[in-house]
C-alpha cells in the first residue's frame, strides 16, 4: 500500500548576482538613496507627530504627498516607497516586542543600500541561458542575472510554487537579486540518521560528538602566537592586504581635517573591502557545505545554547575598574566573530528540517569542563584530563563538550523544540507565566 506523502509550504530566498550596465548601476544606485532619504523622511515625521497620530494611514498620506513635492523622490517606484513604510512600521513593532532595538536615521556610509520589489508578478523572470536569467526591474527595465537555481517561472508558476517578490542588495561586489520563493514540496520523511552532539570552538571549528570534527583547515593562529585576522586569505592576498592598508594610512595622513576623502583612497578603500569580502564568501561557502553535509549525515543534532553577544563584549573596562588582558580578549572576540556560530546554527535548523531531521539546543555551561564519562577537569585548552583515578579518560577538550552535549539531550536538557516548529518569543525583561 503506497500511502501520499503530506504536502508543505516552504519559503525560502534565493541570492543571484546581477549583471547591470552602468547606465543601470546609476539608475539602482539612485533608488536605493531614494529608498534610503524615505526612511529617514519617516523617521523624522514619526519623531515630530504627536503619539496619537502615529498610525499607518497618515504615514502612508505623507510620503504620497513628500513624493508629490520632491520631484527626485519619483525616482524609488510607488510600490517600494509603501515597502519602505511598511518595514519602518515593522521595525518598530519589533522594537516593542522586544526582538530588536528602535530603528535609527539611515547614514550615507554605514547603510546597506537595498530596493524592494514588493510584487513578484513585476519581475516576469525568464532564462535565456544555460547560465544566464532576464528579470525586470521597475524603473530600470531588463537586466540579466546569473542561473545557478532553478526558479518556479512559465509553466511552473502557480499558487503554491512562485516568487513572490524580490529585493535588491548592494555590496562590495556589486548588485545582487534575492528573490523570495515559496514552494509546494512534500514533506520531508523522518530522518533516521544517527545523534549527534556538536561544540563550536576556535582551534576546532565544528567538535563532534563520535569524533568525525569539521575543520576548514586555516589556523585560527599565526607562529607567533596572536590571532589571525585574515585566516581566510592566502599568503598573496594577505601580503596584498598589508600593502593596500599601508597605501590607505599613507593616503589618509594627507587629509585635512573635515576635508572629503579624496578618489584615490576610496579606490584603496574599495580594493581592501574587495578582499574582505572575498574572505567572507569563503568563510560563508565552507558553512554550507559543511552544514549540509552534517545535516545529511545525522537526524538529531545537538549544539549549545550560547549567548555570542555577551560573549564577545569587550573586557577595557571603565576609568575607574579598568578590565584586565583586554588584548587578549580583543584577538578571542575576533576568532569568535570570524567562526560566525550563530550562523551555523541557523544554517543547520533550516537544513534539518528540508531533510526531516531536528536540531535542539541545551544550556551551555559546563559542558567543557565536565568529564564525559565521570566528573573531572579540564587541564589546559586543547586537552581534558580527567582527575578521577577511577576513570582517568583524556581526550581533546572539545571532543569531550561535544559528547557532554549529546548526554544532556538524552538526559532532557532540551532547551528549544525541534527545528521547524514555531517558538514563542516574549518581550525582554518579561518572565514567563510559569515564574510570574
Amino acid at each position: 500500500m503506497v500511502t501520499e506523502r503530506v504536502q508543505e509550504k516552504w519559503q525560502f530566498g534565493h541570492r543571484a548576482r546581477l549583471a547591470l550596465t552602468p547606465a543601470q548601476v546609476r539608475l539602482v544606485d539612485a533608488q536605493a538613496h531614494t529608498a534610503r532619504t524615505t526612511w529617514n523622511l519617516l523617521h523624522d515625521w514619526w519623531t515630530m507627530v504627536p503619539k496619537g497620530k502615529r498610525t499607518l494611514a497618515l504615514a502612508d498620506a505623507a510620503i504620497r504627498q513628500a513624493r508629490k513635492d520632491i520631484d527626485w523622490l519619483a525616482a524609488l517606484s510607488a510600490q517600494a516607497a509603501q515597502a519602505v513604510l511598511k518595514t519602518y512600521f515593522q521595525a518598530w513593532k519589533n522594537c516593542w516586542e522586544g526582538r530588536a532595538e528602535a530603528p535609527k536615521f539611515k547614514a550615507r556610509s554605514r547603510s546597506v543600500m537595498s530596493v524592494d520589489v514588493p510584487q513578484g508578478r513585476d519581475l516576469h523572470i525568464k532564462r535565456v541561458h544555460r547560465r544566464w536569467g532576464m528579470v525586470n526591474i521597475p524603473k530600470v527595465g531588463r537586466v540579466r542575472f546569473r542561473w545557478t537555481k532553478d526558479l518556479p517561472i512559465g509553466k511552473n508558476v502557480n499558487a503554491d510554487n512562485k516568487i513572490t517578490g524580490a529585493r535588491l542588495i548592494k555590496d562590495t561586489l556589486g548588485w545582487h537579486i534575492a528573490f523570495r520563493v515559496q514552494t509546494l514540496d512534500a514533506a520531508p520523511e523522518p530522518h533516521t540518521g544517527p545523534q549527534v552532539g556538536i561544540d563550536v570552538g576556535v582551534t576546532i571549528p565544528l567538535a563532534l560528538s563520535d569524533g568525525n570534527h569539521q575543520d576548514h583547515g586555516r589556523p585560527a593562529r599565526l607562529a607567533n602566537g596572536t590571532a589571525d585576522r585574515d585566516k581566510w586569505l592566502n599568503l598573496d592576498e594577505k601580503a596584498r592586504l598589508l600593502r593596500l592598508e599601508q597605501r590607505a594610512a599613507h593616503q589618509k595622513s594627507f587629509r585635512k581635517p573635515g576635508q572629503k576623502t579624496s578618489n584615490r583612497l576610496k579606490r584603496t578603500y574599495d580594493q581592501i573591502a574587495s578582499l574582505r569580502a572575498t574572505a567572507k564568501r569563503r568563510a560563508s561557502d565552507w558553512q554550507h557545505q559543511t552544514t549540509t553535509e552534517l545535516t545529511r549525515t545525522y537526524g538529531v543534532i545537538v549544539v549549545e545554547d550560547l549567548d555570542i553577544p555577551n560573549m564577545v563584549k569587550s573586557a577595557r573596562g571603565t576609568l575607574e575598574n579598568p578590565g584586565k588582558n583586554v588584548a587578549q580578549k580583543s584577538g578571542l572576540n575576533r576568532s569568535i566573530s570570524q567562526e560566525a556560530w550563530g550562523r551555523t546554527v541557523t544554517m543547520l535548523t533550516y537544513k534539518a528540517a528540508r531533510h526531516g531531521g531536528t536540531v535542539h539546543k541545551v544550556p551551555a555551561p559546563g559542558t567543557s569542563q565536565r568529564c564525559s564519562t565521570t566528573p573531572g577537569s579540564r587541564e589546559s585548552q586543547a586537552m581534558f584530563v580527567c582527575k578521577n583515578e577511577d576513570c582517568g579518560w583524556s581526550d581533546n577538550a572539545d571532543h569531550n563538550a561535544a559528547r557532554n552535549v549529546l548526554h544532556l539531550y538524552r538526559m532532557g536538557h532540551t532547551l528549544i523544540p525541534a527545528a521547524g516548529r514555531a517558538v514563542v518569543r516574549r518581550p525582554r525583561g518579561v518572565k514567563p507565566a510559569t515564574a510570574r
